[in-house]
This record gives C-alpha cells, sequence and structure tokens, in this order.
C-alpha cells in the first residue's frame, strides 16, 4: 500500500488498542524554577487494585495506561516520595533510552548540507556496499520487493518528504510530545531514524537517482519514540511497540519492527511490549548495541529472546569472510554454538559500517553502528515475507536463521565456525 492509500489508511488506524490518556492539569504545587524538588519527570504508577488506581489517576495525569492497574504520568520529587509511602501503589521513574552512538557515526559524510540543494543533488551512491552485500550482487543497480509488507521504524521520527522515501509512508506518528500520540506527525530533526528508513526501504525516487534500500516496495510506519537529541523515555517506546501490534491486527497486515536504540538493562515496559507484539504475530528485530567486543555487551530490547540482535558487519574481508565490527555488542561464549536463541544472544549480522542512506535534510549521510546493521535484516525479511505471505513470523524468523547459517562469518573478536557469540548464526541475504 503506497502514498495512494494513506489517506484512507489514516482514518482507520486512528485508533488502537493501547491508546493515550488525554491529558489533564497535573494537581500539583507552585512549580517555578525556584522551587527546589519541583522538576517533573516521568514516572509509572502501578496500584494493587482498579480502586487505587482510580484513587491515583485522579490526581495525576495519566500519559499511558500499558498494564492493567498502572499508567505513567509526570510528577516532581516531593510527590514521587509522597506517593511511595502509599502501601496500596508501587511508583518507579520510567528509564530513559537512548541511542548508542559510537565514534564513527559522528565521523559522518554529510552530502546535501543545505535543504535546497538537496532539490538538485541526487544519491552518489546509489546501491551501497550493504545493500549490494545482502544481495550477494556487486552488479546490482535497483533492489525490489517487499509489497503489502509494513516496516515500523520506531526512531527519532522520519523525514517522509524525503523523495527516496515519501512513496512508501503509510502511517507517520510522534509518540513524544506532550499530547502523547500525534498522527500526521514524525518529524526527525537528528537524521538517524530517516537513515534507518533508507536501508530498510528507500525506493530511488521518481526519478530512480536516488538511493535504493533493501525492500523499496515496503511500507513505511513512522514512528517517533525518541527526541531530537536522540533520547525517549520507555513507556513511550513500549506504547509504540504495542501500536504498531495493534495496527497490524487491526489493518491484517504483516509488520515488522525495527528498533535501532537500547539500554544496557531490561525494562519490564519494553520487554512486556515485545511479548507482546510478538505474541500478535509481529517480527521485532533490534540492533546489539555498540559497547564492544566484550561477552554480555547486548543491549536491550535486542537481547530479548522475542527480539532479533543484529550484529554489525563491516566492509572488510577476514579469514575469507566479512567482519564484526570491533563496537558491535557481543553475547555469551557459554550460550553459542547450539543454534537456540537465549536471552542476551547475537541472532544475526548484517552490514553496519559506513553505511550510506537518506538524512533528515532531503540528502544522504554515511555513518556506522549496529543502527545501521538492523533495518538490512528488516528490509531482507520485508522482502521475504511478501515472497511467502501465508508464513508467520516465526517460520520468517526461522527462515532468516537458516539463510545466516548458509553464509558463516569467521572475522572479528569471538567470530568462529557455526554459531558465535559475535555473529550470531551468519549473515542472512538474498541469495
Amino acid at each position: 500500500m503506497k502514498k495512494v492509500k494513506s489517506t484512507l489508511l489514516g482514518l482507520l488506524m486512528a485508533g488502537a488498542l493501547v491508546s493515550p490518556v488525554q491529558a489533564t492539569t497535573l494537581n500539583t504545587e507552585d512549580s517555578s524554577a525556584n522551587n527546589v524538588g519541583q522538576e517533573k519527570f516521568r514516572v509509572y504508577v502501578e496500584a494493587n487494585n482498579q480502586s487505587a488506581k482510580a484513587s491515583a489517576k485522579a490526581q495525576y495525569s495519566a500519559r499511558w495506561e500499558l498494564t492493567d492497574n498502572g499508567f505513567s504520568t509526570e510528577m516532581n520529587e516531593k510527590q514521587f516520595q509522597a506517593l511511595q509511602k502509599n502501601k496500596n501503589i508501587t511508583v518507579t521513574k520510567v528509564p530513559v533510552v537512548k541511542l548508542d552512538t559510537i565514534n564513527l557515526e559522528e565521523d559522518y559524510t554529510l552530502e546535501n548540507k543545505e535543504p535546497d540543494a538537496s532539490i538538485y543533488a541526487r544519491a552518489s551512491q546509489q546501491v551501497p556496499w550493504g545493500i549490494k552485500a545482502i544481495y550477494n550482487n556487486n552488479s546490482l543497480t535497483s533492489t525490489s520487493g517487499g509489497s503489502g509488507i509494513n516496516i515500523a521504524v520506531l526512531d527519532t521520527g522520519v523525514n517522509t518528504s524525503h523523495r527516496d522515501l515519501a512513496n512508501n509512508v503509510e502511517q507517520c506518528k510522534d509518540f513524544t510530545t506532550a499530547t502523547p500520540l500525534v498522527n500526521n506527525s514524525c518529524t526527525d530533526r537528528n537524521g538517524h531514524g530517516t537513515h534507518v528508513a533508507g536501508s530498510a526501504l528507500a525506493n530511488g525516487g521518481s526519478d530512480r537517482g536516488g538511493v535504493y534500500g533493501v525492500a523499496p516496495d515496503a511500507d513505511l510506519w513512522a514512528y517517533k519514540v525518541l527526541t531530537d537529541s536522540g533520547s525517549g523515555y520507555s513507556d513511550d517506546i513500549a506504547a509504540a511497540i504495542r501500536h504498531a501490534a495493534d495496527q497490524a491486527t487491526s489493518t491484517r497486515t504483516k509488520t515488522i519492527i525495527n528498533m535501532s536504540l537500547g539500554s544496557s538493562a531490561n525494562n519490564s515496559l519494553i520487554s512486556s511490549a515485545v511479548n507482546y507484539a510478538y505474541s500478535k504475530g509481529v517480527l521485532v528485530i533490534a540492533a546489539a548495541g555498540n559497547s564492544g567486543y566484550s561477552q554480555g555487551s547486548i543491549g536491550y530490547p535486542g537481547a530479548l529472546p522475542n527480539a532479533v540482535a543484529v550484529a554489525a558487519l563491516e566492509n572488510v574481508q577476514q579469514n575469507g569472510t566479512y567482519r564484526v565490527a570491533d563496537y558491535s555488542s557481543r553475547g555469551y561464549a557459554s550460550t553459542a554454538g547450539d543454534y537456540v536463541i537465549q536471552q542476551g544472544d547475537i541472532e544475526i549480522s548484517a552490514p553496519g559500517s559506513a553505511i550510506y542512506s537518506t538524512w533528515h535534510n532531503g540528502g544522504y549521510n554515511t555513518i556506522s553502528g549496529t543502527s545501521m546493521a538492523s533495518p538490512h535484516v528488516s528490509g531482507l525479511a520485508a522482502k521475504i515475507w511478501a515472497q511467502n505471505p501465508s508464513w508467520s513470523h516465526t517460520q520468517l524468523r526461522s527462515n532468516l536463521q537458516t539463510r545466516a547459517k548458509a553464509v558463516d562469518i569467521k572475522g572479528g573478536h569471538g567470530a568462529s565456525t557455526g554459531d558465535d557469540y559475535a555473529s550470531g548464526f551468519g549473515f542472512a541475504r538474498v541469495q
């Protein structure tokens, strides 16, 4: 479904089973900067029963209701401490999730720095090395596939007007504003989300002079869950995951969630949302993280068993294969070798270093990280699923694993023959 259908679908998709509760005025004291302890922060309130929840909601503005007896809201330190004394309430601060950037990501080559210039300039690399590698075709001039499959990019937003993405956009939503869910808004002022979307499904533009992603016929659900600085609250991310799953159910469409974000600690709101999406038939793909080659460094949600954790490959040959980047997070040697995914395991590897893709100013950028590897796998999954629409998400995941096993990765710290803690099962490709 392409842009011509977006308006009709937007009406259909306006509601979700996990809906934000419209904000009301918080019952707070004067919150001027001169009052110590009045700065507000995000919390999750979990009540022992519905009555206690209703009482708490009468005092605080509910943002998201992600559990039967709980909701997220904002409060100051004084209110937080007071609520902790309520024996019928458990209140915890909501963790912040950030983009796991690396120095290589800051050492980028930015094309078309002026937005006006991007109107005329086109891609210097129409089929970047990572796309050629995943297609196993160095002579590739364009890509194809993914029709009818949704790729939900949960990130810093997407420039939905970019010429190489505009025709793929089906949904554009912002989960980060004061009003919890804003339709038809997903502005990316960071660039990360637009870059991720391009690797997954950029279509080269109507003039075929732009860049191509893995699955240019797939539909883009652009969900802004991170602010322009690249950070976001875990309740907003969890709500977006659940929303994508509900949208997939209500529209009866195949959906892949891509999350090129993470945290070193497991978070119950996000992990529960991932499990919820997986139970609804959604395939969740996430970056492994950029914490280096020490064992056990994979971030969440990538480390969750119901998420496909993706490691980053460099365009470098070592031991006859591509090499796992040093920055790419690793799993555990103790759980490697069995081709069974457990918590904290790498599952699949994909191109992640020096990746050229779309940028938020309408131009292009080259950056690196497992954030860049994840959308290659999301695009591949969309391409395969479109070719096998009767498959379940678990059958699709099994197929990705089989393809990865066929292309073993032996380069990089921890990489070796078979299922290893650096590259996982291997490099899943089109052919």
